[in-house]
């Protein structure tokens, strides 16, 4: 495993158009990957949920799949962690955590994505889509 870098913007590692196409293809996902990073949160299992997002040819070993590329979902699988798994798979480096904690409690609006492509991986932070009243889903889990 590769140790992650903290960005908050577009991963070096992807090209602008491909970075669009990546936002693009998690339009779909935002609520639902919201409303899991709320329910990781209220159930008091972490304060700080992770989606790693990667190609469907690689595997990330890392959280429990959500999302499963194929030609409906677009390229990338999509698995939920917490920050205490990055740290014990050394993801994050113990030095690491408390600038990582406080990186993503100044995105409180946002769900953090560690981005893996060409074994590479990169922290960003997308601004979160809520569901509108009538679709919220008490029920997710």
């Amino acid at each position: 495993m590769y140790l992650a870098k903290l960005a908050t913007d577009n991963p070096r590692m992807l090209t602008e158009k491909a970075w669009n196409e990546f936002k693009q293809d998690l339009e779909a996902y935002q609520v639902m990957l919201a409303q899991a990073a709320d329910h990781i949160a209220d159930q008091d299992i972490s304060n700080y949920p992770v989606f790693v997002v990667y190609q469907q040819e690689e595997e990330s070993g890392l959280g429990l799949p959500v999302v499963a590329a194929d030609a409906h979902s677009g390229k990338w699988s999509i698995n939920v962690t917490i920050l205490e798994e990055l740290v014990a798979k050394k993801v994050v480096a113990m030095e690491q955590v408390d600038r990582f904690r406080s990186l993503y409690k100044t995105h409180p609006a946002d769900l953090c994505y560690l981005v893996w492509h060409d074994e590479k991986a990169q922290f960003v932070f997308i601004p979160r889509k809520f569901a509108p009243p009538e679709q919220a889903d008490d029920n997710l889990f």
